[in-house]
């Protein structure tokens, strides 16, 4: 979100549904992490989910989650979502042409060090995408969202999510993780440049959620103690990928949608 010119959008974009509505499932998601200005995160949240949530969603965006990344207090992550490419182009426009981001930019820009870590996905395929259901209305929770990022090596790219569906995802299941989503990258090219992406790489990210911090644990300890997992399933997983996973610990933000 730094650093946006002021063009304004040429056409329109219809508007979505109403703030507490369930919404369609995103055909093309951002995951967004942002690099803070020390004691900066709160200032930013407070701003972006009062000021830049209803607003994107009305021109055509769906702001699917806002997070606290618990292994860094100057990290925020956040989704985003769109029903396809070129609702992302007409409404990222929209917004970043609009009165809301004009006025709040210099706000949110100078709690920002960098907004450029950015990965922009699609679902591995149509029962994977994230659903979300009405925003919440409540001041705190809870819940913990993890996301682990798979970095591929290019010639495992078409095959690992397969194998992880075969070999990980029951055994992440029956140590206790609810899997919400799972994502690859997207092949189609950046078509709002002002915003950049990560590009050259390929990768996977699984989005799970647990009741908390010490559920997580649990679930972690258990999948220590298990042989095969630390054995066969790591050695197969660890065969396609560039390098070590990447795993976030995600805490929702009050209006976060996923929680």
């Amino acid at each position: 979100m730094r650093h946006v010119d002021a063009r304004a959008a040429k056409g329109t974009v219809r508007p979505t549904s109403p703030p507490h509505a369930s919404v369609p499932t995103a055909a093309v998601v951002e995951l967004r992490q942002y690099t803070l200005h020390p004691r900066q995160r709160d200032v930013l949240i407070e701003l972006f989910d009062r000021k830049f949530v209803e607003t994107q969603e009305a021109v055509g965006m769906t702001v699917i989650g806002q997070f606290r990344d618990l292994d860094d207090p100057d990290r925020f992550v956040w989704l985003r979502g769109y029903p396809d490419m070129a609702t992302r182009a007409a409404g990222l426009n929209a917004f970043y042409g609009g009165p809301t981001w004009m006025a709040h930019r210099d706000r949110a820009n100078a709690t920002m060090i960098d907004s450029d870590n950015v990965l922009l996905l699609e679902p591995a395929s149509n029962a994977t995408a994230i659903s979300v259901g009405p925003r919440s209305t409540a001041t705190s929770g809870d819940s913990l969202v993890i996301a682990t990022i798979y970095s591929l090596r290019p010639e495992s790219a078409s095959s690992f999510p397969k194998l992880f569906d075969e070999i990980a995802r029951p055994m992440l299941v029956g140590a206790g993780a609810a899997v919400l989503g799972e994502y690859v990258t997207s092949p189609h090219p950046n078509n709002f440049p002002r915003l950049p992406i990560r590009e050259g790489e390929r990768v996977f990210v699984v989005f799970s959620r647990f009741p908390g911090v010490a559920a997580h644990d649990a679930h972690r300890a258990t999948l220590a103690g298990n042989r095969r997992w630390t054995g066969d399933v790591a050695e197969r997983l660890g065969s396609n990928l560039r390098g070590a996973e990447e795993t976030l610990r995600l805490a929702p933000t009050a209006r976060s949608r996923l929680r």
